[in-house]
């Protein structure tokens, strides 16, 4: 007898619950941030809808369903099973949050601030998670909602650390200053150019709304930007420094499904991240090399 769906609702703590937790009482935390022009009637406000909307999608849940729920910073201790429909009700960067944790599992976005985020990965509204979750099932959820399977980037190590991203992963030094490495193209005849620069960023279509599109834009657009769902990335080098020693012939391009980038570390200590979560990196030393390409994984949501 195969198991019910799980809903997983994945949320975050609330601006408001931090504020309370860090000052002590409602009263302390409005003081703050009048001192600094702001109003904690807007902050409250914004909490309130935040809860409203995850209250009322716990409830929309299927009677027969079993039901979990994690908050963002516990999502690396959390086990995500086959059998799971994933939940995430808050903001766009969310979705992006729990992607790489993920293998398969169909994900619902739900905005609990219409307005005040983009939408392009939370894309429902409270009100609506009822028929979602009735269409979905794990096995069967491109079929029957018409997901879309949204292609990841990923950053393999040759001491089999790995990352997966749905943004971008960033490759460079933990304070974003001068990094030393070798950059090659897998499918360029092995080219390998020496570089000085604040570091690689390699994106996605659906990172292309955020950090990857301020570079593509910087460089006046000459690479056409990627769909969310393609199996094409972007990558640019940030600041390359022409030296001696170093080149910046190689400083952007794009990236085919089979094609990769390769790094090879020529300073002390660098970091790989992925969608700008710093404390969670790979950590790579003098003489690594590390591969970044598309990863096999997509993540599959639910449109």
């Amino acid at each position: 007898m195969s198991l019910a769906p799980r809903a997983v609702l994945v949320h975050r703590t609330t601006e408001y619950e931090e504020l309370v937790a860090r000052h002590g009482t409602h009263g302390q935390a409005a003081f703050f941030l009048a001192s600094r022009g702001r109003d904690m009637a807007e902050v409250a406000e914004r909490h309130r809808r935040s809860r409203r909307a995850l209250a009322e999608v716990t409830s929309a849940v299927p009677l027969a369903w079993r039901q979990a729920r994690v908050e963002r910073a516990d999502l690396d201790r959390f086990l995500f099973a086959p059998e799971d429909v994933v939940v995430v009700v808050g903001q766009d960067g969310l979705v992006a949050n729990v992607a790489k944790y993920l293998d398969g599992q169909p994900v619902i976005g739900i905005d609990t601030d219409p307005g005040r985020n983009p939408g392009v990965l939370v894309r429902h509204r409270p009100e609506q998670a009822a028929v979602l979750l009735a269409s979905v099932t794990a096995t069967a959820a491109a079929a029957a909602t018409g997901a879309d399977e949204l292609t990841m980037v990923e950053a393999v190590a040759d001491d089999t650390q790995r990352l997966v991203a749905l943004n971008e992963i960033y490759l460079g030094t933990a304070g974003h200053q001068t990094a030393r490495y070798r950059l090659g193209l897998e499918d360029d005849g092995g080219v390998v150019e020496a570089q000085a620069s604040s570091g690689v960023l390699v994106g996605t279509g659906t990172g292309a709304t955020g950090w990857l599109r301020s570079v593509w834009q910087e460089r006046g657009a000459r690479l056409p930007l990627p769909a969310p769902t393609e199996d094409r990335l972007l990558w640019f080098v940030r600041e390359a420094w022409p030296s001696p020693a170093t080149g910046t012939s190689l400083v952007a391009g794009e990236l085919t499904a089979a094609a990769a980038l390769t790094l090879t570390v020529e300073s002390d200590r660098l970091i790989a991240f992925g969608d700008g979560i710093e404390t969670d990196a790979l950590e790579l030393t003098w003489g690594q090399t590390v591969r970044v390409g598309a990863c096999g994984r997509r993540l599959r949501l639910v449109g």
